[in-house]
């Protein structure tokens, strides 16, 4: 009796596991995407290794209806691409313009490019990664005014450029869940 029920729970799980996953609704809220990538010389030498891991990331990440913004960080922050995902077309407007993107110059204006980002409305989920080849730029962002919109971030390490994704603009949210945690 006891190896029946076993038998029946181990049925039931098998079955809810397995098809849960074909009926349940797998969309997801489209987010915003800020990628800011290193305009200086220093991504001159892994430019080619940071287009591919690029690529690679957004190809998993990105789906219809999701609006992406790109920067190059040069002398100053510019924008070289903007829009929603509606297809192929687009993601493939989105993978030309970061291998468009070449690095001249001694400095990368991350700082202007974060707070451009910061500025804009975002509706819902905002996903921020800032691509750094050029370890000088990086140490003036993080001694600038800037600074603080690097306060919540997590930062990849490759060998000679870094992945760092930003939250950018939800200092209410951790104060909100902080409280929340300690019940105040």
């Amino acid at each position: 009796m006891k190896n029946r029920r076993i038998y029946q729970l181990l049925l039931v799980l098998t079955v809810f596991c397995c098809l849960s996953p074909v009926y349940a609704d797998n969309a997801r809220p489209s987010i915003e995407i800020n990628l800011i990538i290193d305009g200086s010389a220093g991504l001159t030498g892994v430019k080619d290794e940071v287009s591919s891991w690029i690529i690679k990331r957004l190809d998993q990440l990105l789906i219809d209806g999701d609006r992406i913004t790109v920067w190059s960080t040069g002398t100053a922050a510019k924008i070289v691409y903007t829009g929603k995902i509606n297809g192929n077309t687009d993601r493939d407007a989105v993978k030309k313009s970061i291998q468009n993107i070449s690095g001249s110059g001694d400095v990368a204006d991350f700082s202007g490019a974060l707070r451009d980002a910061a500025s804009r409305p975002s509706s819902g989920l905002c996903y921020t990664l800032l691509i750094s080849a050029s370890p000088s730029s990086l140490t003036s962002l993080l001694s600038g005014p800037q600074a603080g919109l690097m306060r919540y971030s997590r930062v990849e390490e490759f060998t000679k450029w870094r992945a760092i994704v930003v939250g950018l603009n939800i200092d209410a949210k951790v104060k909100k869940a902080a409280a929340g945690f300690y019940g105040s």
